[in-house]
């Protein structure tokens, strides 16, 4: 910061010069000036990637296109039953990819597909047989409004998200690892928003806020499932609708670099699953009714971008649940890249 003082008694330079430069010192341990020139960064200075979880409210240029693949390992310590106590102290990595491929068919209007895929590596039972597909999502986005600098209206966009039930879910034999889908139709409904903020120090500060609503159909079931069925079980599974609420926020460090975080808080309502199973060892048709509790999820996810350009980017983090019910301890590293042609 240039402290900037202006003398208007020349009779008394000695005494002003002294006073100044006292005042100046003052001003400076105290972090305010009496008029203090801040070279306010610019948004075409600022180069972003994206924090690890908030998708972005902004909607690509009419003809462009976004290519983000994401790795990431989902490191689980111990698995809890429905009343919270830990069933098991397995610890198992979900190795996993998933891919945001979109494309600006207008300004205003961005629509994507989003692949899936992964890998089961656990200590106690069998790995996944290989990696596996897991299930695909389809989204459209729609810009409300737009940023403008001065303004108090951020960007806003209208988001619809409908996951396909691509990846296995059931008839898993003796490998329920290689699970990885669903069974169900999702239907996401969201609002992001997007904001840019200028600090002191003229650097931005830009923030995200998004909330999502995800409603699923019935599952059809069949044997050994992703819902802890047996063999011999056939039915229907009804998993619960999925709140998710996510603040995130980056700091632009540098044109290159960038500090991001993100906070997370997950409601998932209860799953039931309903239908017969032959009992091993009487042979006769039970019914079957189960229901799993609600569960809430609390996380963080601090991560590092460097961009190479204000179209090529990587972002580095972890996400961590420090906090919950009915749901395991996790930590996921992630990675990513970030690309716009």
């Amino acid at each position: 910061m240039r402290i900037v003082v202006t003398l208007v008694d020349q009779s008394a330079q000695g005494m002003i010069r002294k006073t100044t430069i006292l005042l100046g010192s003052l001003l400076c341990l105290s972090g305010y000036s009496a008029v203090a020139e801040v070279n306010q960064q610019s948004l075409d200075d600022a180069w972003w990637t994206g924090p690890i979880l908030a998708a972005g409210a902004g909607t690509l240029p009419q003809g462009h296109a976004l290519i983000e693949p994401y790795v990431f390992d989902v490191i689980r310590y111990g698995r809890y039953d429905n009343d919270g106590n830990e069933r098991s102290a397995e610890r198992a990595h979900s190795y996993g990819n998933l891919t945001y491929i979109l494309y600006g068919v207008t300004d205003r209007f961005t629509a994507g597909l989003i692949p899936t895929f992964g890998y089961n590596n656990v200590s106690n039972g069998r790995d996944s047989s290989s990696i596996q597909i897991g299930d695909v999502s389809v989204q459209g986005q729609y810009r409300l409004t737009q940023f403008r600098q001065g303004s108090p209206v951020p960007t806003m966009s209208l988001v619809v998200q409908q996951t396909l039930p691509t990846g296995k879910y059931d008839r898993l034999g003796e490998n329920v690892n290689d699970g990885f889908g669903s069974g169900a139709y999702t239907t996401t409904l969201a609002l992001y928003s997007q904001y840019y903020a200028w600090m002191p120090n003229g650097r931005i500060l830009r923030s995200r806020f998004n909330v999502s609503y995800a409603l699923s159909s019935d599952a059809d079931i069949e044997h050994v499932s992703v819902y802890g069925t047996n063999a011999g079980f056939r039915g229907t599974a009804s998993p619960g609708d999925v709140l998710t609420i996510n603040s995130a926020w980056e700091y632009s460090i540098t044109r290159e670099w960038v500090f991001a975080v993100d906070l997370l808080y997950q409601h998932d309502a209860s799953t039931k699953i309903e239908g017969t199973e032959a009992n091993p060892a009487t042979g006769q048709t039970e019914n079957i009714k189960e229901s799993f509790d609600s569960a809430w999820r609390f996380g963080v996810a601090p991560a590092i971008e460097y961009n190479f350009s204000s179209r090529i980017g990587v972002i580095a983090g972890a996400r961590w649940f420090v906090a919950g019910r009915n749901t395991s301890a996790t930590i996921t590293p992630v990675a990513a890249i970030n690309m716009v042609f």
